[in-house]
């Protein structure tokens, strides 16, 4: 292993400790030496990876949202029905965060707290994200030539869209397997909720397995998985 992707891979593990105690305590209840003993190292080693807590909190946020998009642009192209896809992005954001909650509980109560022009860039990838999950609503609400169903604007699509984040942002919130399912059953409901506001009728079920098995073979990789080529993580 290169001295760059033993860096990368250090600073991945780093993340990963780093995010369950921010999410325990709050970024402005954790401090550098709180983080840095959570990944067993000293300060002075700890400064060498992140220069700051804010350097920290924009590579987990950073990260995250690349590596969410990436799984998300993967899921979605592994079918081509538009109802499909959609279940299949939503399916992929439901198990990350079932699967990286401490991640998830960090990207949505920590959102604000970063400076100004680290801000701006996650909040860039952020809209990337939201773009294209708008496109996929577009594209199931609408017919070949790009007429909506009965009763659905442009404007509708819109809220449907920021509807179907509340609903897929705060799963971290509330969701425990024991109680209410797997994450499949949770975005087939999710799915399910918003293909009725599109389209006026309930999903297919076959769709749903169809996609399920799709992604299984997709290999997707940890939200904070090291990224020699992403955003830089030191700041």
């Amino acid at each position: 292993m290169t001295r760059a992707a033993h860096r990368e891979t250090a600073q991945a593990d780093i993340l990963a400790a780093a995010a369950a105690i921010i999410a325990r305590h709050g970024y402005h209840g954790t401090s550098m030496r709180d983080l840095a003993k959570s990944t067993g190292r000293g300060l002075s080693s700890f400064y060498t990876y992140f220069a700051s807590k804010e350097a920290l909190l924009f590579a987990l946020q950073s990260r995250a949202f690349v590596a969410l998009i990436e799984a998300a642009e993967a899921a979605a192209a592994a079918t081509e029905h538009p109802d499909r896809r959609l279940y299949a992005v939503i399916l992929n954001h439901v198990q990350y965060f079932a699967s990286h909650n401490d991640v998830m509980r960090v990207l949505v109560q920590e959102a604000k707290v970063l400076p100004a022009r680290q801000r701006r860039q996650v909040r860039a990838l952020k809209e990337r994200y939201f773009a294209m999950v708008r496109d996929l609503v577009l594209e199931l609400g609408s017919d070949r030539a790009g007429t909506f169903a009965a009763g659905v604007s442009r404007q509708e699509v819109e809220r449907i869209t920021y509807s179907l984040f509340g609903m897929l942002n705060w799963v971290w919130a509330w969701y425990e397997p024991k109680q209410h399912g797997t994450a499949r059953d949770v975005a087939r409901t999710i799915h399910a909720t918003i293909h009725r506001a599109l389209t006026g009728r309930a999903p297919a079920r076959p769709s749903w397995t169809a996609v399920d098995a799709a992604l299984d073979r997709l290999a997707l990789r940890s939200l904070i998985s090291p990224q020699p080529n992403g955003p830089s993580a030191a700041g």
